[in-house]
């Protein structure tokens, strides 16, 4: 079959020197693999809701596809080669879905807040440490702003950020860029400079085959809330120059992490005065007097404490939508000071989340 790459241009996210994945410009995509023995061969886009797209094969064994447009951002995806879900060797692969996963990045048409620009540019370090609550050795992703290493006399606050289900504590810079999009609003002096953690949002065995429903949730959220408060605060105040006080730590996630950030951030406010939740898995019955061990029963109390509660998601991913609505309502009606931001067109994937993050984080840590 032959593929009209006319004003298409390979995938940012592919190999070195790979041709393919192509984008078009109405955000079409163009998928090639030389499988000359294989009877079928599809791609499989991860969170689209279309269905596997059939692959043609040439002459000489080259199969071949180009989607519907889809929206722009980083996109999980497959190649089922007779049925079996195979990665795609002219693609990076990301760890998403619980193992290494071909991406596919779509650029968003004159955005550019996640881009590498010529800004001063801030480090990401792998700091292991040894966690007394698992007694297991773990690793946290730290973002370093990029003055750290030259105002040796400054004290930054900090940021506690987490991934969502299947993925671990490389998602937010790998797939989320989260170090260029601060990078980027710190230089325009639109974010105050911050250490960012992050951390894997598993603190406790996953046995196969085990669902991810409501009561295995709730002991994750447990077990990571003590490693938080036990281990990853004191050891990030130990070692990095924070300014170790409520007022200047924040927590937030994705999904999964998002639940989580809520759980340990509303839970000890005496820890953290900043909470953040995009796309956070919240389908539990909210009742705004009950919730959260009634931390909301008492707004005005709140309203004191809390110098940011913030919530997002992307329009189109439905589930998340309506449950994030229904919180802001609830919360609106009993007078809780919250913000609410809305990914217009974005379901449940990477770009509701470098959006969010985007947005949130010029409202941390206000003077």
């Amino acid at each position: 079959m032959s593929v009209d790459v006319d004003h298409s241009f390979a995938a940012p996210s592919n190999v070195r020197g790979a041709e393919f994945p192509r984008v078009h410009p109405d955000l079409r995509v163009t998928f090639r693999l030389q499988a000359p023995t294989a009877h079928t061969v599809q791609a499989q886009i991860s969170g689209s809701g279309a269905d596997p797209f059939d692959m043609i094969r040439d002459d000489n064994g080259m199969w071949c596809v180009t989607t519907l447009p889809v929206v722009p951002g980083l996109h999980y995806y497959w190649l089922l080669v007779d049925g079996v879900a195979v990665n795609d060797p002219a693609s990076e692969t990301y760890f998403g879905h619980g193992k290494p996963t071909s991406g596919v990045e779509v650029p968003e048409p004159g955005v550019d807040y996640y881009d590498i620009k010529d800004v001063p540019h801030g480090e990401v370090r792998a700091r292991w440490y040894h966690v007394r609550t698992t007694e297991t050795w773990r690793r946290a992703y730290v973002y370093t702003p990029p003055d750290y290493d030259t105002a040796t006399e400054t004290r930054y606050p900090v940021l506690y950020l987490q991934h969502g289900a299947g993925e671990d504590e490389r998602g937010w810079t790998t797939q989320g860029r989260a170090n260029f999009i601060l990078d980027n609003l710190i230089a325009a002096g639109a974010a105050t400079p911050m250490i960012v953690v992050m951390e894997s949002g598993y603190a406790m065995p996953w046995p196969a085959g085990t669902p991810l429903g409501p009561e295995f949730l709730q002991q994750m959220s447990a077990a990571f809330e003590a490693l938080v408060l036990n281990d990853l605060v004191p050891m990030i105040d130990a070692t990095y120059r924070t300014l170790a006080h409520r007022d200047h730590r924040a927590i937030a996630g994705l999904s999964m992490g998002g639940r989580q950030a809520l759980h340990v951030g509303l839970g000890h406010l005496d820890t953290f005065a900043s909470i953040g939740a995009f796309s956070g898995a919240l389908f539990d019955t909210f009742d705004p007097q009950t919730a959260y061990n009634g931390v909301f029963r008492d707004p005005a109390a709140f309203n004191r404490q809390v110098r940011l509660f913030w919530l997002s998601a992307g329009t189109a991913e439905e589930r998340f939508h309506q449950a994030v609505q229904r919180i802001h309502i609830s919360l609106e009606e009993i007078g809780v000071q919250h913000e609410l931001y809305e990914s217009a067109g974005t379901a449940h994937e990477w770009q509701t989340w470098r959006r969010s993050l985007h947005a949130f984080v010029p409202q941390l840590f206000r003077v």
